[in-house]
């Protein structure tokens, strides 16, 4: 309907036609804005706000009939609706109440009592120990829906909190990005895995198995084993790896227990050794500092984050500085740590004395006598032999015992006394 003012308006009968055709436009605005782009289509021609009302009205009104059964569907969808491990309580609440509110545009009653039964009734199992505690606190029959969100979602925000707490602190060891390569069974795992979800392989010539390419067998005539020297097999399932593995487990079956610092402030390098109270051994990833080397020795330690990393020998290493040789026993190599530790505890078990006092870390033999004294640099002790000027050794036998007497090599003081007197 238009509203067209007279021949002759007065001031009034301006203002009031003004003010119409501004609600006119606005109602207008106001339909288009609540309609979806596919309805908006079939609107957009009708100049009228009242057609267009009558035309949405005609449209989705329809008839009691189809009212009932629309309500039927989604109290269908009510019911079947069930909160999955994954899913937020407030997620879940919308969509139920979702769902509610639908009912209630088609004229149907839907009280918030059965959305709070719905809830109370399809929470997951870790939510049991809520809903006791509120059946034992309130009586659930009269306990709101805005009073029930705000309980689970203060357990929900709790839960959340103490799962993002990580395991990364300062007892953790940093370990190589290709150390899963050198152990080779995590990757190992991790590519069947992933290749058994992507399909199952033709048959492998060499080994008849279906769970891997032809590039990956183990068995490949042309692949030389590095542990026997013979081709046809990989190291992994070489016999004689296998029995050395085995007699060293019965020997020394023991699991060694690592922790170090995830980062090392007073950026050490590879050649020092880090005082660490956690470790349980000493420990070093060069091979090249070993004088003795024990490969039978074969286990795993275990580091800050519950991952294993495995122990490829044991042995005495060999260490140069200022004073002479010295060298330090019962040493693992571990290839997949990053520094070289020293064990406070076994320090400990050998009679030494380890004290941290003004931000030094000192060192005693079992007569007292000063071995180490090392400053702290980054909140860590790290042992330079090469840079730091020491006064003793690190163990309790005599110097002379540094030098290997089969061979019936000098001692390092009688090497110096003979260039001073010459």
């Amino acid at each position: 309907m238009k509203f067209l003012p007279r021949a002759n308006p007065t001031v009034a009968q301006m203002k009031l036609h003004k003010e119409r055709r501004t609600r006119k436009a606005k109602a207008k605005a106001c339909l288009f804005a609540a309609v979806s782009p596919s309805i908006f289509i079939k609107i957009m021609k009708i100049d009228s706000t009242a057609e267009i009302w009558e035309y949405l009205k005609e449209e989705y009104k329809g008839d009691e009939r189809i009212k009932n059964m629309q309500v039927m569907n989604l109290i269908r969808e009510f019911e079947m609706k069930k909160m999955r491990e994954s899913d937020a309580v407030k997620d879940y609440a919308v969509q139920l109440l979702s769902i509610a509110d639908k009912v209630r545009l088609l004229g149907k009653e839907f009280s918030n009592e059965k959305i709070v039964q719905k809830i109370l009734v399809t929470l997951p199992e870790k939510y049991e120990a809520t809903i006791s505690s509120l059946e034992n606190s309130k009586d659930l029959s009269t306990i709101s829906l805005t009073e029930l969100l705000h309980s689970l979602e203060a357990v929900e925000q709790r839960r959340l909190m103490r799962q993002g707490d990580t395991a990364e602190g300062a007892f953790q060891a940093r370990m190589h990005k290709n150390a899963g390569h050198k152990n080779g069974k995590v990757n190992n795992n991790k590519s069947c895995g992933n290749n058994q979800k992507n399909g199952v392989f033709p048959p492998c010539p060499h080994c008849k198995k279906t769970n891997h390419s032809p590039q990956k067998c183990w068995w490949r005539p042309d692949v030389k084993c590095n542990k026997c020297g013979k081709q046809g097999h990989v190291e992994r399932i070489c016999k004689n790896q296998q029995q050395e593995e085995t007699s060293a487990a019965v020997d020394y079956c023991q699991e060694e227990q690592l922790f170090a610092a995830t980062c090392f402030a007073n950026k050490s390098t590879s050649k020092s050794w880090l005082v660490d109270s956690g470790c349980t051994n000493h420990m070093t990833n060069n091979q090249d500092l070993f004088r003795e080397l024990d490969r039978t020795i074969i286990s795993k330690v275990r580091i800050g984050n519950g991952e294993y990393i495995p122990v490829k020998g044991k042995g005495t290493v060999a260490i140069e500085s200022q004073t002479g040789l010295k060298l330090i026993y019962d040493v693992l190599f571990v290839p997949d740590i990053d520094q070289n530790l020293l064990s406070v505890g076994q320090l400990v078990e050998k009679e030494f004395k380890v004290y941290f006092e003004d931000r030094n870390c000192i060192i005693k033999d079992a007569e007292g006598k000063e071995v180490f004294n090392i400053k702290m640099k980054g909140k860590s002790f790290a042992l330079n032999l090469l840079e730091d000027e020491h006064t003793a050794i690190l163990q309790q036998d005599s110097t002379t015992m540094f030098w290997d007497r089969r061979v019936e090599h000098f001692h390092h003081d009688d090497v110096l006394y003979m260039k001073k007197i010459k």
